[in-house]
């Protein structure tokens, strides 16, 4: 089996299309999952595997957010592991190619990770608002709405866009990758995980945590709607 070095330098020239990702994804999350996959594939672990170290760092977060008290020191622990969870995330996709591809259950694995840990995480944070009501100062029962919002913006994102691409026709073998946009790519960035894992570093200020996370809830519901209508206008030229 090839080393750590080896591994890194053949997933350097394997990397998908930069494409509809945003910045945060292209230049810190998809690196930091090229080490991750070339460590794993060192250590012999199956993509399925790191799928499972992703899961497990990402939960644990999530479950710090709902049962511990807030505060600064929560606040980068929680965002760590959100952050190492979701470069794991990266390199299992990569493991897997480097590994000559995955599979149906791998790919299966994943997504019902990721749909997991979206869900978790926005309700945790409604049972923390509720648990917490004096340190982020969600006393009225409204706040506990903002959650529940941002959750669905999120889930509905997350599975139009997997559905999507599902009903897209593949491009013909041989075809020329469409160049990646910079504008696009940043003004993606409101929408990363990435960059929403790093609201968390606010726990420890309360209200500046509940009006930050209310803020990036509302653009996440502007971007649903952007994207439900883009993604329904590419479909409708699809033939049935």
């Amino acid at each position: 089996m090839a080393g750590f070095g080896t591994a890194l330098r053949e997933l350097r020239g394997a990397q998908k299309s930069a494409k509809g990702v945003s910045l945060y994804s292209r230049f810190v999350n998809r690196p930091a999952g090229r080490y991750l996959a070339a460590g794993s594939y060192a250590l012999g672990l199956t993509p399925n595997q790191v799928t499972l170290v992703s899961a497990a760092f990402s939960f644990a977060a999530v479950a710090a957010v709902a049962l511990a008290a807030p505060s600064w020191g929560l606040g980068i622990a929680v965002w760590a592991a959100l952050a190492v969870g979701f470069a794991f995330d990266s390199a299992d996709g990569q493991l897997a190619r480097l590994r000559g591809g995955g599979s149906a259950a791998g790919e299966w694995l994943d997504h019902v990770v990721d749909c997991a840990k979206l869900t978790a995480l926005h309700t945790c944070v409604l049972i923390a608002f509720y648990r917490f009501p004096e340190a982020y100062g969600t006393g009225g029962e409204g706040w506990l709405l903002v959650p529940l919002g941002f959750q669905f913006a999120s889930v509905v994102t997350f599975f139009g866009g997997l559905l999507t691409e599902k009903l897209k026709p593949r491009p013909a073998p041989g075809s020329p990758a469409a160049a990646p946009s910079t504008v696009r790519a940043v003004a993606l960035l409101p929408v990363d995980y990435g960059v929403f894992c790093l609201v968390f570093l606010l726990l420890g200020g309360g209200g500046l945590f509940r009006w930050a996370y209310a803020g990036l809830g509302a653009v996440a519901a502007l971007f649903l709607v952007a994207f439900l209508a883009k993604w329904f206008r590419e479909l409708s030229a699809v033939p049935r």
